[in-house]
């Protein structure tokens, strides 16, 4: 007979044995992916809508900004623009908008409520410009009353914030003009006389500010209560403009400024995809993390003064930065090794100790085959005492081949054939005691 190492009986064998052994580890794998991408996070959408507010608003520019730095990662900005923070903030209430993430200036959520919306947290100053048509140096608002005053487009932050400064001030429609327009409009009837002071909030180095700081006939506001209001509202801070800090050449302004200003803040739905909250917070960091007139460089943005409470992601990222994979990858090669480990981790708890688990339930799987033997070979051995005749010796040998035949049709893979082999030797050592029983039977 040729023998065949590579025959056919030794693969089953191998197999079934292998597939008893493997079968329940591989049910429980299947079991931990179902779960694993049951609860896992979708792939996150290529587009997010920002609400901005209208034309006149820094928050457009700043959005134009983003959308450049999020086509580089695959993802498309949209551009909703709105009458002004107000809408903004019910846009994001709203569960039937598409908007996604919106600028809101700190403070407007006192009055409208933040309802389950995230913070990203606070991006850069908005300073409250107050320019008047003044023939003397005006410091306090209540100087104003009397005045014909522009306070900024009913629903948005300006027109919210200037009221709540006036009205701490003393000044309402009882003893002021009023008037809801601002930006642009605002500007040019302060320039014809139409108004007699306006406020804008906007950043420093804006167009209108700059135009209207070298207009001879009007005067910049500095607030002696400035200090005052920043402790009576937490959202407010005192900053001060330094003398010539908008035009060297013509020292502009001609002495320091005292200015009250909010933080405009980025607020996100509490449904945004983590990866994209992520990447929103490493966009933020690159366009608002530099110094300018009022902050120095890495104060922005920041987890200060929101009216909202920081998304996770977000407070992740002010303690501990981006993560590591985010750093070093493009950001759809980050989101799938991210989505990817979330389902490689809970295997490799399981497959650790399954690799030590497996060949172990293998080996007693092929052990098994021969352990009912050995039970029967004891059994028989513990019969020799009672033998009282050849014939309790003849019987005893023909349950002794019985079993020696069982065993040795057992198929058993190769490297397992070595205890085949002993239970064999146990047999011929019991097959000895029951020749040595013949012997003495037959002498007698």
């Amino acid at each position: 007979m040729k023998f065949d190492p590579r025959n056919n009986k030794f693969t089953a064998i191998f197999t079934r044995e292998m597939l008893e052994a493997t079968l329940p580890s591989v049910l429980l794998i299947c079991l931990a992916l179902f779960f694993a991408y049951k609860f896992i996070d979708p792939a996150p959408p290529r587009k997010i809508v920002i609400a901005t507010g209208n034309a006149d608003l820094n928050y457009n520019a700043f959005a134009a900004i983003y959308g450049v730095y999020l086509k580089k990662e695959g993802i498309t900005l949209e551009t909703r623009k709105t009458s002004g923070d107000i809408e903004n903030l019910r846009l994001l209430k709203n569960p039937d908008s598409d908007v996604d993430i919106a600028f809101i200036q700190d403070g407007v959520a006192h009055t409208e409520g933040a309802g389950t919306l995230l913070s990203l947290g606070s991006l850069y100053y908005q300073p409250v410009w107050i320019f008047c048509r003044c023939k003397k140096e005006v410091t306090h608002l209540s100087a104003l009353k009397g005045k014909r005053i522009a306070i900024g487009y009913v629903g948005d932050g300006t027109h919210a914030l200037v009221s709540t400064l006036l009205s701490e001030s003393g000044i309402d429609t009882a003893n002021a003009s009023l008037k809801a327009i601002g930006g642009d409009e605002a500007a040019e009837a302060l320039r014809q006389g139409k108004v007699d002071a306006a406020l804008f909030v906007d950043v420093a180095n804006a167009s209108l500010v700059r135009e209207l700081l070298g207009e001879p006939q009007l005067k910049l506001l500095s607030l002696d209560t400035a200090e005052a209001f920043s402790r009576k509202f937490a959202f407010m801070h005192h900053l001060v403009l330094p003398e010539g800090a908008m035009d060297l050449a013509r020292n502009l302004p001609p002495h320091d400024v005292h200015l009250v200003a909010p933080t405009a803040t980025l607020v996100v739905k509490e449904s945004m995809h983590p990866a994209l909250v992520y990447l929103m917070m490493k966009v933020i960091s690159q366009v608002h993390g530099g110094p300018s007139m009022f902050n120095s460089k890495g104060e922005f943005p920041s987890a200060k003064d929101t009216d909202f409470p920081l998304s996770t992601q977000a407070l992740n990222f002010y303690k501990s930065g981006l993560p590591i994979i985010d750093k070093y990858l493009p950001f759809w090669a980050a989101t799938f090794v991210n989505r990817t480990l979330i389902v490689i981790l809970p295997l490799l708890a399981l497959l650790i100790p399954l690799t030590k688990i497996i060949p172990m339930v293998y080996v007693w799987l092929v052990k098994r085959k021969l352990f009912r033997y050995y039970g029967e070979l004891r059994f028989l051995d513990t019969q020799l005492q009672d033998i009282q005749s050849a014939e309790d010796v003849q019987q005893c040998l023909e349950k002794l081949n019985e079993i020696e035949t069982k065993v040795v049709n057992v198929k058993l893979p190769v490297p397992f054939s070595q205890y085949a082999y002993e239970l064999r030797a146990h047999i011929e050592l019991v097959r000895s005691k029951l020749n040595h029983h013949k012997l003495r039977s037959v002498d007698s």
